[in-house]
């Protein structure tokens, strides 16, 4: 079996928040944007010759991306492994709130490690599979973790571990 085939079929873990927001866009685009895309792709075949219509045509992308989407949350939904933060301490694992320091500049900075489907660092929400959270893990406070990074090695102390 293909190493692709074997990984999907691994389990996604995933917090409930991120499952709620996965589930949420899913029912959202089953109930709302596929409908409205079926309509709208009706209204361009009304407007006659398909060959030249820009609005036709636009739809049908749409109508794909939409698809592909649905199909690409049902998988995820499939295979996600709830762990609620809240009911696990210790050392840092899935689902922890980590607050770091890095130890050249002083910035604070709090991550929560969540699994790749809800990873969004902006919100800061860490991909397990990022280095970052790579080294955090089974760490504990005070310990100090050495990151290589594209923009080169930094170091970080870990100031606080929650679960929430």
């Amino acid at each position: 079996m293909p190493e692709w085939e074997v990984r999907t079929m691994e389990k996604i873990p995933m917090t409930p928040k991120g499952y709620k927001a996965l589930d949420g866009e899913l029912k959202h685009l089953k109930s709302e944007e596929r409908p409205a895309i079926i309509r709208a792709i009706a209204e361009a075949r009304e407007h006659g010759d398909l060959s030249e219509n820009a609005e036709y045509h636009s739809a049908r992308e749409k109508q794909s991306f939409i698809e592909g989407r649905i199909k690409e949350l049902e998988g995820m939904i499939g295979l996600a492994e709830i762990i609620d933060p809240s009911k696990l301490n210790g050392s840092i694992k899935f689902g922890a709130t980590v607050k770091l320091v890095d130890e050249d500049t002083e910035e604070e900075k709090t991550y929560q490690i969540v699994g790749e489907a809800e990873a969004d660092i902006e919100k800061g929400l860490l991909n397990i599979r990022s280095p970052l959270a790579r080294a955090l893990i089974g760490k504990d406070e005070g310990d100090s973790v050495e990151v290589k990074t594209p923009g080169g090695t930094r170091d970080y102390e870990i100031l606080e571990i929650k679960y929430v």
